[in-house]
């Protein structure tokens, strides 16, 4: 039986070579070719790889940038041990079909520390906004660069990160920025833990205990049918979280989306759907790691 090898990505390091290498493929490959970007912090896993895949489908030339990017990290924060395996990335990112690893150092994306910032205000204040300041400005200059550096037709993100998903939408049609955002669904474990690079921080109590974060989030479509209002809904998922003892809730929140804004207080969360999406998210520590999830209901289901 046959098998198809596996072409391995391109390593790029610097933006001007990346830059040329981009505008040789657009050369050759003609006015109706696409590039698509996958943005990543490294440490690849089925989630990334569930991204890359559908850049390759879509479009003649695949890009995943793989960089840990300080300015989205707080004080107290885990930028020095965040998992790092380029060895890793490189055999992921390749078998699931890139065909370019930016992979920078920080002083090629920083050569000086920047003095100018992007900010997505209001729906960067809430969820992770709120409790870890500064984390969407680090998030907004760092895609802006990469959006500039790589010029995409398409950019890839996931929806376990629904919020950075709203944020970067919302700057890219801001500032008419020529890009088509695609918001991509969430991937996870067959036990259903979503996956995430900083699961591997999760000890085997912490893992089984942070099932309830899944389990719980599949009962809010029938919560929400019954016609309850936010502060029960959040009352019922916060007790049901709370029964694992090692969880620590950061927050628990029911939001309008894309804007985030809250519903209007004693609102029936099911007519609310006739006029807005509900993104129900979540993020909670077990042991040091924290985790986010979150489900997004539409009148459509």
């Amino acid at each position: 039986m046959s098998t198809t090898a596996v072409t391995t990505a391109r390593i790029v390091r610097s933006i001007t070579e990346l830059r040329e290498h981009i505008r040789q493929y657009r050369l050759q490959a003609g006015p109706s070719a696409a590039v698509g970007l996958v943005p990543t912090m490294g440490f690849l896993h089925a989630g990334h790889a569930s991204l890359i895949r559908r850049s390759a489908e879509e479009n003649g030339l695949t890009v995943v940038s793989v960089f840990v990017n300080p300015l989205q990290f707080g004080p107290n924060e885990d930028f020095e041990c965040y998992p790092r395996d380029e060895a890793r990335d490189v055999a992921i990112a390749s078998e699931a079909g890139a065909n370019v690893l930016f992979m920078p150092e920080v002083t090629e994306m920083y050569p000086n520390p920047p003095k100018t910032s992007v900010i997505v205000s209001g729906i960067t204040e809430r969820l992770c906004g709120a409790s870890r300041p500064g984390h969407f400005d680090g998030v907004g200059i760092v895609v802006s660069k990469l959006l500039n550096i790589v010029q995409p037709n398409r950019a890839y993100f996931g929806m376990k990160d629904a919020q950075q998903v709203a944020v970067i939408t919302r700057m890219a049609s801001d500032l008419s920025m020529p890009v088509d955002i695609v918001p991509c669904p969430i991937v996870r474990d067959s036990d259903g833990l979503a996956l995430s690079s900083r699961n591997v921080y999760l000890s085997a109590d912490e893992r089984s205990q942070a099932l309830i974060l899944s389990q719980t989030l599949k009962l809010v479509p029938s919560w929400v049918e019954e016609g309850i209002a936010a502060a029960e809904l959040t009352r019922r998922i916060r007790e049901r979280i709370q029964s694992q003892p090692l969880s620590d809730i950061d927050y628990v929140e029911a939001l309008e989306y894309p804007d985030l804004t809250p519903p209007a207080a004693g609102a029936s969360l099911r007519t609310l759907l006739h006029q807005h999406p509900l993104l129900v998210a979540v993020a909670v520590r077990f042991g040091k790691t924290r985790l986010i999830d979150n489900i997004l209901l539409t009148q459509k289901g």
